[in-house]
C-alpha cells in the first residue's frame, strides 16, 4: 500500500535549512518564492526555536518582515535569535539567507497573556462566515504555485482597491510538521495585495517591500480573513492595509507598503 503524502510548501533538509516545493511559486516572477508561505514558515521557525529553548510562554503580538532583495527558488537557511529576553515582553529576530545573502528580516514581539476580558472592545465588524461564500479563482489574475493551492471566497464581487475575502490553503507549511496558529494564519497574509488589486498586474507593477502584523487575539481555525483596501499615491508609492480575521471576529491587522511602477513592455 503506497503512502499518502500530503503537499507542502517547504521541505526541511537540515536543522535550520529548507527546500521550496512547487507550490511555494511566486506571482510576481515564476523563478521567485511568493513570500506568503515564507511569513508562515519564518513564525514557524520562531515558535519551534523558542519551544526547544524553553524560553517563557508569550503570544505572539507582532511580526514585521522586511523584503530585502529577490528571493529566489533555492534552498535557504532561517536563523532565529532573541534580540530581548523576558519573561513578559521578548524581541525576536530572524534572518532568510539564500546562497549567504539575506533575502528577509523578521522581528517579532511576543508579550505575556493577562486577563482584560473585562475591558475588552473596540473591534470592528465580522465578516460573513466563509462557509456562506463561493470559491472564486484567483488564478485568473495571477499565476504561480502558490496562488494555485488557495482557496478564495470574496464577500460581495471584488472591487479595484476594496476588497474583503477568506483564505484558505489545504497544503502543509513543513512535510510532516504540524504547523498551528499563527504560523498557518501568517502564511496566509501576504496575499492581501493580491486580492484588491487596482490595476491590472499585467500593466502595472505593485509588489510590497514589507509586511507589519499586529495581533490583539491569537487566531483560531484554519481560515484567514482579509478585508482589504489598497491605495496608490502619486510618486510610486502605494498602501495595502488589512483588517485580519478569523472565523470568531477580528484579531488585528496588516500593512504593506508597495513600490508602484509601469510593467515594462516588449
Amino acid at each position: 500500500m503506497t503512502e499518502t503524502i500530503a503537499p507542502s510548501y517547504f521541505q526541511r533538509i537540515g536543522t535550520h535549512r529548507f527546500v521550496p516545493t512547487v507550490h511555494a511559486g511566486g506571482a510576481w516572477d515564476l523563478d521567485e518564492q511568493h513570500f506568503s508561505p515564507l511569513g508562515g514558515l519564518i513564525v514557524h521557525e520562531i515558535l519551534r526555536t523558542r519551544a526547544r529553548e524553553q524560553r517563557p510562554a508569550l503570544t505572539l503580538s507582532r511580526i514585521s518582515f522586511d523584503i530585502l532583495g529577490r528571493i529566489g527558488f533555492e534552498e535557504f537557511d532561517i536563523d532565529v535569535r532573541i534580540v530581548r529576553p523576558g519573561r513578559t515582553i521578548e524581541l525576536v529576530e530572524a534572518t532568510v539567507t539564500i546562497a549567504g545573502r539575506a533575502v528577509v528580516s523578521a522581528r517579532a514581539w511576543l508579550l505575556s497573556d493577562q486577563d482584560t476580558d473585562s475591558v475588552a472592545g473596540g473591534e470592528p465588524d465580522r465578516l460573513p462566515a466563509p462557509d456562506t461564500l463561493s470559491s472564486w479563482p484567483l488564478s485568473s489574475i495571477w499565476p504561480g504555485g502558490y496562488i494555485a493551492t488557495l482557496d478564495t471566497r470574496p464577500v460581495g464581487h471584488p472591487q479595484p482597491g476594496r476588497t474583503g475575502a477568506w483564505i484558505h490553503s489545504a497544503v502543509e507549511l513543513v512535510a510532516g510538521e504540524p504547523s498551528e496558529p499563527p504560523a498557518s494564519f501568517i502564511a496566509l497574509v501576504d496575499t492581501a495585495n493580491g486580492i484588491a488589486v487596482r490595476q491590472e498586474p499585467t500593466k502595472w507593477m505593485f509588489p510590497n517591500v514589507d509586511l507589519t502584523i499586529h495581533l490583539y487575539r491569537q487566531p483560531e481555525g484554519e481560515w484567514t480573513g482579509l478585508d482589504t483596501s489598497v491605495t496608490f499615491g502619486h510618486a510610486g508609492q502605494g498602501l495595502t492595509s488589512t483588517v485580519l480575521h478569523d472565523v470568531r471576529g477580528p484579531v488585528g491587522v496588516a500593512q504593506q507598503i508597495l513600490t508602484v511602477r509601469p510593467q515594462p513592455q516588449p
